[in-house]
């Protein structure tokens, strides 16, 4: 049953009394959590635009997967009436904007910093360490918090309402797609960086929102549609209409994706330029067909103060929820009075005209297509942007209030964000059998339909139950007080080395090996890439600190993650999530860094050998597995000199061989970081050091010895 009133974890620090920060951070300033399968980062300046000048990053889901970012931009605002600032002028309304450019002018970042629960542990492949950048974004630790990183941002505004927002992540696998923020508006009074309380005034009509623009995914808006990258075809679903109705009612394992939750979802539409395809879950119809857009992302409502005096959960708010004009919106100006136009506007979207007048349109798919059975709807041929005719795009918007807060007095909202869909392995299926073409198809539901389409979008579609299981899970987490099952902790090390024969993995126990629960240890490996299917190697008890992979085959890449495991006995439950084993996230030890197999160094230039060769374009999926434009040097000196020339002679790489191994690779690219072209080229090697066996000291290869080797290259 759900609570009609917010808790406090031991972990959450609520102001309810005046603020005063003296601390002052730059606004540019970050902070990236990087533990499960949800990824993201969040700013000093208390909202996130995604663009890095290069893509649009942020809100990475799935993470095991190169371009899965769904972030484009937050906007957020705050308005409220009959406001009367520190220089003594009286607004009819007031308003702001979370805005980069206004840091100094209406916004003024007092603090961000992460909270990790234990020091992530030290990752090496071949003596490089894997985790240092990211560990560094850890500002302190404190094994007492119940979630596994907090985030912590205060703002303070030109409105002397400040804003704290706490933003909560967890690793363990049921609970790891999706961040609760919990947000604390606490009328301050406190108008800059400074200690200096500004204003002692009561705030009325407070109303308090933000709209967010995904791209669902980077992956589709690159591939399939340059305008997706910032979110111009993505729809949003609104469900939770009848939620004052329903939200007495449990929310279950069995039954665990209500349609009554608030919340708003996003997800990819029709495009505006793409015609070819219907390209509903972004297939890659240039290629193998596999789905890459199968995302549904957005915000769930999970708890709202009924007022500063009343922490009651509101089941009449948010007061607006649904979609706004991605680019449409008040420019609240440089807070000048000639600005007070604006602010009332914003004022009135706040409100709860968010979508420019077109009634009904707060779910703007289902009313455009149907019952969402349809085979219209099923279709679904409309363009977003012929429903909201922006460049920029749909948000998913909400907004909150109005609220009076005296001054000292604060409002608190609980929200989580959260991104599921089909599996990669899913995706896969699905789309290799809409590419081929072969009815009749199977429904998700079990019945059959000879309509590529419709099965192709079926099945997409099942990505907004499996967002509200996401959402019922974020929810039960909150009011039991991120009292779920907690995984057992990583190893503290995980040490990879390639060897000549193996490679080597070894590891330190994992904290938790003493638990009476504690299972054991699993290790998985890909080949190629990282961003693929990882398959089980090991899986041991604890006391077992290393294990030699004696299966890897020679010039291939591979990559690890370790786990450790749990017997299960600690989560029977089943209450907050699955019972059964949990497992340490595989983001603590996954490894980005090749190991090879190394071959010894070679002992007579005849034997050097270039692999594959002729080199062709298909080798990638022949030879070194996922590895685009990439051959092998076998059997060379442990030290020497490698240049390739062109038939005519022309130097087109150089590359020093000094590991003492008998292997090197080389991607095909010219000094310029040009692809070389295909013809005949000549390899020649030069040892520059005496290559000695270790058996008999004779000298093998002398300094100075060399030899050249013709290949091939075709494309």
């Amino acid at each position: 049953m759900f609570a009609l009133y917010h808790f406090f974890p031991k972990n959450i620090v609520l102001f309810l009394l005046p603020l005063v920060l003296v601390a002052q951070v730059d606004e540019t300033l970050k902070r990236y959590v990087k533990i499960g399968s949800l990824q993201s980062h969040f700013s000093a300046y208390g909202s996130e635009r995604a663009y890095n000048n290069t893509y649009y990053e942020g809100l990475i889901w799935p993470a095991d997967y190169l371009y899965q970012d769904n972030s484009v931009i937050k906007r957020s605002w705050m308005a409220c009436k009959d406001f009367t600032d520190n220089n003594g002028y009286s607004w009819g309304h007031y308003g702001l904007y979370f805005l980069l450019s206004d840091a100094g002018n209406s916004l003024f970042p007092m603090e961000l910093y992460q909270i990790a629960k234990f020091m992530p542990p030290a990752v090496y492949v071949d003596g490089v360490d894997i985790n240092s950048f990211y560990n560094a974004e850890i500002d302190s630790v404190n094994p007492d918090i119940e979630s596994d990183r907090i985030i912590v941002n205060t703002v303070n505004t030109s409105m002397g309402l400040t804003m704290e927002r706490r933003v909560y992540a967890f690793s363990q696998q049921y609970h790891d797609n999706y961040f609760i923020k919990v947000f604390t508006f606490t009328n301050t009074g406190n108008t800059d960086w400074d200690a200096e309380i500004e204003l002692n005034a009561d705030l009325n009509d407070v109303l308090i929102g933000w709209g967010t623009r995904y791209s669902v995914s980077r992956e589709a808006g690159t591939l399939l549609d340059g305008q997706q990258k910032w979110g111009k075809n993505s729809w949003v679903t609104r469900r939770g209409e009848n939620f004052s109705q329903n939200y007495q009612n449990p929310i279950t394992e069995a039954d665990p994706s209500p349609q009554w939750l608030r919340s708003v979802i996003s997800w990819y539409g029709r495009s505006a330029t793409l015609f070819q395809i219907n390209n509903i879950g972004g297939p890659d119809f240039r290629g193998n067909g596999r789905l890459t857009a199968p995302h549904h992302a957005g915000t769930v409502v999970l708890h709202v103060d009924k007022s500063w005096n009343d922490s009651v959960n509101d089941i009449n708010q948010p007061l607006f929820w649904g979609w706004h004009a991605g680019d449409t919106y008040p420019s609240m100006g440089t807070l000048s009075e000639s600005d007070e136009p604006a602010m009332a506007q914003l004022h009135e979207m706040l409100s709860g005209v968010p979508h420019l007048g077109l009634g009904g349109a707060e779910r703007p798919d289902e009313v455009a297509m149907g019952d969402p059975g349809s085979e219209t709807y099923l279709k679904h041929n409309i363009k977003p942007f012929d429903v909201h005719n922006d460049p920029g795009g749909m948000n998913a918007m909400l907004s909150y209030g109005p609220f009076d807060i005296p001054h000292g007095e604060s409002i608190v909202i609980v929200e989580a964000e959260g991104i599921n869909g089909l599996s990669r392995e899913m995706c896969e299926t699905i789309g290799f059998q809409w590419q081929d073409g072969g009815a009749p198809y199977i429904l998700p539901d079990g019945s059959e339909t000879n309509d590529q389409d419709i099965f192709k979008n079926s099945w997409v579609f099942t990505g907004k139950d499996s967002l509200l299981k996401t959402f019922g899970r974020a929810l039960r987490n909150y009011e039991a007080e991120f009292q779920i099952s907690k995984p057992p902790l990583p190893p503290a090390l995980f040490d990879v080395q390639s060897g000549g024969d193996r490679i080597f993995l070894s590891w330190d126990p994992s904290p938790s090996e003493g638990n009476p629960n504690f299972g054991g240890y699993e290790i998985w490996r890909a080949t190629g890439k990282p961003d693929t299917t990882y398959t089980n190697i090991y899986s041991g008890p604890g006391g077992v600190y290393s294990f030699d992979d004696l299966t890897p085959i020679r010039g291939n890449s591979y990559y690890y993650y370790i786990q450790s495991i749990t017997d299960g006995s600690e989560n029977i439950a089943g209450s907050l999530n699955p019972a059964g084993s949990l497992k340490s996230s595989r983001f603590y030890t996954k490894t980005s860094k090749p190991a090879y197999l190394r071959r010894q160094s070679g002992k007579v230039l005849d034997e050097i050998r270039i692999v594959p060769n002729p080199y062709h374009i298909a080798a990638k999926d022949l030879q070194y597995i996922g590895e685009r434009d990439k051959i092998m040097f076998l059997n060379i000196p442990g030290q020497c000199d490698i240049k390739v020339f062109t038939e005519r002679g022309d130097l087109v790489h150089k590359i020093e061989h000094r590991d003492g191994s008998g292997d090197e690779a080389w991607s095909l690219i010219t000094f310029g970081r040009q692809v070389i072209a295909p013809g005949i080229y000549v390899a020649h090697f030069k040892a520059t050091e005496n290559i000695v066996s270790a058996v008999s000291n004779e000298i093998l290869i002398v300094k100075g010895d060399q030899i050249v080797k013709k290949f091939v290259v075709v494309r």
